[in-house]
């Protein structure tokens, strides 16, 4: 017989799954002041990492490979946003061009007229047709499509002008703001304390010094790291009513691609809300094709 967590967690899942099919349907918001833990079974499990990385013809941080993605499943997106010579916020995870479009040099050394020449190339070297989006438009279409996006700010860009830009259009129901210490935190709840923040929680200490902070568990989510952490520590977070994220990207993806797909499903039962992944279309089968099973 299964025990009450695991069945727990199956209903969880089965609840994922439903909301899944509803909001292909409907297009139903995920409203941020929502997103939390009480609340888990409106939240998608899956967050794109980079907008989506590994499928042929589709470069990440690109706005078309996003579209491509939320054609296919129900997910979050995680976007880096850096920012050009004359200003301009683009996606971008590099502080060099050279990977990821057919131009090289470094971004914050080319105006967005310079950047825009080029094209962006997917992960295995394929040139597309598809150029560097400016951050704005990006927002826009996830605003337009229900979309949430989690914001990693690239070192040399201003937080405050990533929370200005997210204000500006109007977009704190749709942007969560990754922050990677209880500094980043602190500064960014004071300069937007109606912004969901990504909060660095990979232990209990770190988890501990969040909630003796002045910012609300409502407008937390943990990300617990790149590694497994003991269930007691997803309890602890589920306790305070924050939903948990885990980075499969790196070893844990290349753990389930050699060893199997339904690691996914495995890892959402030991306390996990939301797998942050570079094989988002393949988690997502995973966790809601067994369920659906």
């Amino acid at each position: 017989m299964k025990s009450l967590r695991v069945q727990s967690i199956v209903l969880l899942a089965v609840l994922f799954l439903g909301f899944a099919v509803s909001c292909r349907k409907s297009k139903t918001a995920v409203y941020l002041n929502n997103f939390s833990y009480t609340n888990a079974e409106n939240i998608p499990a899956i967050s794109a990492h980079r907008g989506g990385k590994g499928i042929f013809g589709y470069p990440e941080n690109c706005l078309e490979t996003m579209m491509y993605v939320n054609d296919k499943i129900n997910a979050i997106f995680e976007i880096d946003v850096a920012q050009t010579k004359d200003g301009k916020l683009v996606l971008m995870h590099d502080n060099a061009i050279n990977r990821t479009t057919t131009g090289d040099g470094l971004l914050r050394k080319l105006t967005y007229k310079e950047l825009s020449r080029y094209n962006l190339v997917d992960d295995y070297g394929t040139v597309t047709d598809f150029k560097v989006p400016l951050f704005s438009d990006v927002v826009k279409w996830s605003m337009a499509n229900n979309v949430i996006l989690t914001v990693d700010v690239k070192r040399g860009v201003s937080q405050h002008s990533v929370i200005k830009a997210i204000q500006g259009l109007h977009a704190q129901s749709t942007c969560i703001l990754i922050t990677y210490d209880l500094e980043q935190a602190k500064s960014a709840h004071e300069l937007a304390p109606e912004l969901m923040l990504s909060v660095s929680a990979r232990n209990e200490e770190e988890f501990n010094r969040l909630l003796g902070s002045r910012i609300p568990t409502q407008n937390m989510v943990a990300f617990t790291g790149t590694r497994l952490s003991p269930t007691e520590h997803y309890k602890s977070i589920h306790n305070e009513g924050v939903l948990c994220i885990l980075g499969t990207l790196g070893n844990l993806d290349k753990h389930a691609q050699a060893r199997g797909d339904q690691l996914y499903l495995s890892w959402v039962n030991k306390g996990i809300d939301i797998l942050a992944t570079d094989r988002p279309i393949e988690a997502y089968n995973a966790i809601y094709n067994t369920i659906e099973k």
